[in-house]
């Protein structure tokens, strides 16, 4: 029986692995580098976002938000606390954003959410020492699929100067027939509202697309689209295939300043297109 391309635990040997290695890297940075936990941005209980901070004083910084993946269904913002390492070594404030999970809540609550994180920071980040103007923001793989709301048509000029997009899903309708059909029902109409590929994006927003070079077809073949998706709106994109990652040693390399992930990282809050 062919395996599913989009369930990552079959295709990547030391998923487990890399989920632990993550979590404890999470817990360390926690308790290493400064920051403020559970500011709310919204009212429900899952609706907060965690702020770290590089050292130095605090004026003017750049601000980077990070949406986490797990297709909308698992992980937490505070097992993704270690990809502030490398916002904070660049200079910014890290925002890991928190959101409901489904299947209790559908998707339009989750990009709901998303955008709220994103208007809170830039009505209350210069309150924190950020500059609201120099906003930057990343998601791996549904959180790459949720960054692509912050600067869709709705929102235009999406005050967000770029987006590094990591093992993204921009095409919902494959989901539906993969195992997720089982776990949360991605729906017609989901489909149909919250596909990037339908969607018109801020051509002022530079977007990087990544990929990991062992990641399956689909993921390959769907960061190729939205890339093009983008050039063909006007956006200066570019993108990037990894070297020997998957789609879990990728965004584990998101922490890892000296890592070729992040590095890019660092060139987007730099504002370095080389």
């Amino acid at each position: 029986m062919q395996s599913d391309p989009f369930r990552i635990r079959d295709h990547v040997a030391d998923f487990d692995k890399i989920v632990q290695d993550i979590v404890h890297r999470s817990e360390a940075v926690r308790a290493t580098i400064p920051m403020t936990a559970d500011v709310a941005y919204g009212p429900d209980q899952t609706e907060t976002i965690d702020l770290f901070f590089p050292s130095g004083k605090r004026s003017g910084l750049p601000v980077h938000m990070f949406i986490h993946g797990g297709y909308w269904r698992m992980f937490s913002k505070r097992d993704y606390s270690y990809v502030a390492t490398t916002i904070t070594q660049a200079g910014a404030i890290a925002v890991i954003v928190d959101y409901a999970l489904m299947p209790k809540v559908r998707m339009a609550t989750i990009v709901d959410q998303v955008r709220r994180a994103k208007q809170w920071v830039l009505d209350n980040i210069h309150d924190w020492g950020g500059d609201p103007a120099n906003l930057t923001v990343s998601g791996h793989s549904a959180g790459a699929h949720l960054s692509t709301f912050l600067f869709n048509s709705e929102h235009t000029p999406s005050n967000v100067r770029a987006a590094l997009l990591l093992g993204g899903l921009y095409d919902l309708k494959p989901l539906q027939n993969s195992f997720l059909g089982a776990e949360i029902g991605i729906t017609d109409e989901e489909v149909a509202m919250f596909t990037p590929l339908a969607h018109r994006h801020d051509p002022q927003t530079r977007g990087t697309v990544l990929v990991g070079a062992n990641e399956t077809p689909p993921f390959h073949q769907q960061a190729d689209r939205f890339k093009e998706h983008l050039l063909q709106q006007g956006s200066p994109a570019t993108s990037l295939v990894l070297t020997n990652r998957n789609h879990m040693d990728s965004v584990r390399d998101l922490g890892v300043p000296e890592s070729q992930a992040g590095d890019c990282l660092t060139k987007l809050i730099a504002n370095d297109s080389r």
